[in-house]
């Protein structure tokens, strides 16, 4: 080899190196960048700062109650100044039911790193809290974040993790189901196996109506196609359907009224949307002023506070409301009283 090809060789090797070492530099300047954008706490947000707050939302599906939740977290951002395009980037995408669409979609957010992510129902938080040990995250409309292992405990986490549980107390569920039909001896509910929700409210429904005395019919739909027929199931076999926050079902929700109403049983239901589709009455929560509840937990993440310092919350405001027409096509006869204590009530008197 002569000297230029030598002379030539390591110029190479020299760049080579050179370029190496450069990349490798850029790259361990990178890894601290990265982690500070992901860390557990978001960066301090205002709406007058110059970089807009970031906020991403996946519901599992849409459906009124859910769509309630999502605006109301929307307007308490933009009560506090928030404002879209200009200090918030606000993303939202639904995965229509669809647990794996869901997984995707939260895989995705974690990489667009945004300030917050609140995923909202059980599947949507299941699928962020796999992707992310990091960046926040602000769950909601998870009726046991324990037994679905969003948290340990409703106290401060330690973790990315908090947010506000729809639980409802199934005595207080039982005693409004008494307080429409007093004789009742026999309730239906229809649930999806696969969600921690409603395998749990199942659960504590069961127990709760056989402390007075009335037993429970369970029937499985695990699909929203599978609602109608789970339905249908019930009729002749209870004097009650009740329904709790299960997606599956509250998105199929106008086949248990169709039933309902061609057999006439009261169906009660556990939240307001679902009152005025056309059940009989329900002691609820505000979906939206629990999205409200949730703007708030968000925008304590954007001023600098640690998701694992907060503790999980629940909405403890439970309100009635009644629909006298469905009452009237269903059966149900509803007292002087029950409607005086109603927030309110849909249909004509």
């Amino acid at each position: 080899m002569t000297t230029f090809h030598h002379a030539l060789r390591r110029h190479f090797v020299f760049r080579s190196l050179a370029a190496w070492l450069a990349a490798g530099s850029m790259a361990t300047a990178a890894v601290p960048a990265a982690m500070a954008q992901d860390g557990s706490a978001a960066a301090s947000r205002t709406p007058t700062g110059k970089v807009p707050a970031a906020v991403s939302v996946l519901s599992i599906v849409e459906h009124p109650s859910l769509d309630a939740l999502r605006d109301g977290l929307h307007d308490e951002l933009k009560d506090a100044g928030y404002q879209d395009g200009k200090s918030l980037h606000w993303a939202y995408q639904s995965a229509q039911g669809n647990q794996g669409t869901a997984v995707q979609i939260a895989r995705k957010f974690v990489g667009d790193r945004p300030d917050v992510i609140v995923p909202i129902a059980t599947p949507a938080a299941q699928a962020v809290v796999s992707a992310t040990h990091q960046i926040p995250v602000v769950y909601n409309a998870i009726t046991d974040p324990i037994a679905a292992q969003i948290v340990k405990s409703m106290a401060p986490s330690g973790t990315n993790v908090t947010g506000v549980s729809d639980k409802l107390v199934a005595d207080r569920q039982v005693a409004f189901i008494k307080r429409v039909v007093p004789d009742v001896k026999r309730v239906g509910i229809i649930y999806s196996p696969a969600e921690a929700n409603s395998v749990s409210a199942t659960r504590e429904m069961k127990v709760a109506l056989e402390k007075q005395g009335i037993s429970l019919v369970e029937v499985a739909a695990p699909r929203s196609i599978d609602v109608g027929q789970a339905a249908q199931r019930l009729v002749g076999k209870v004097d009650v359907i009740y329904t709790s926050n299960d997606n599956n079902v509250i998105s199929a929700y106008e086949s248990v009224i169709k039933v309902a109403n061609a057999a006439k049983i009261p169906l009660i239901c556990a939240d307001r949307s679902s009152v005025q589709r056309g059940a009989t009455g329900a002691m609820a929560i505000d979906y939206y002023r629990m999205g409200r509840q949730t703007g708030r937990m968000v925008l304590r993440i954007l001023n600098g506070e640690k998701p694992g310092d907060i503790a999980s919350e629940t909405s403890d405001r439970l309100d009635i409301t009644l629909n006298l027409d469905a009452a009237r096509r269903q059966g149900a006869t509803l007292s002087p009283e029950l409607k005086a204590e109603a927030s309110e009530i849909f249909g004509k008197p």
